[in-house]
């Protein structure tokens, strides 16, 4: 797939990744092509899957979201079923933000936000009791020094 890309290809997603919500005349300027072929490209894009969505990003301390955690889970059984059990389980916790799970001795690590710590704390009780999981470890954050939710498309190509 990565090989299809063109350039154009390249700039309409470095444009579209830096603003969503720019206008497909803005996007056809910017990138040098007409509007018909430039939306044709971008709805490619999205076909094949290299474009997944468009969303706002929201500044979670101004919605009263004040605490980010990690937590890390070390699970009793590393058997699919049950790796997938606590996936499910992740998915339906609304305060996880992201799960992912790791090599090592630590299989998940979650990131989590939560109004305030007593609502983090009932989380990790409930988190504690669910089914297959041996321990958690937490890590209160204190700031965020780098929060690039973006793909680095400024350094060289794969491929």
């Amino acid at each position: 797939m990565l090989a299809r890309l063109d350039e154009i290809d390249w700039k309409i997603l470095k444009e579209l990744q830096e603003e969503g919500r720019i206008t497909n005349v803005e996007l056809s300027r910017r990138v040098g092509i007409s509007a018909p072929p430039c939306l044709r490209r971008v709805r490619a894009l999205e076909e094949a899957g290299y474009i997944k969505g468009y969303r706002a990003l929201l500044d979670e301390k101004l919605l009263g979201y004040e605490v980010t955690v990690f937590a890390m889970v070390h699970l009793s059984s590393q058997a699919e079923t049950d790796l997938k059990a606590f996936e499910a389980y992740v998915r339906t916790a609304p305060l996880v933000r992201e799960c992912w799970m790791l090599s090592g001795e630590i299989d998940f690590i979650l990131k989590c936000v939560a109004p305030d710590l007593k609502t983090f704390q009932a989380f990790v009780a409930d988190l504690t009791g669910a089914p297959n999981v041996r321990n958690v470890k937490t890590s209160l954050t204190l700031r965020n020094s780098k929060d690039a939710a973006m793909v680095p498309l400024e350094l060289d190509k794969p491929g």
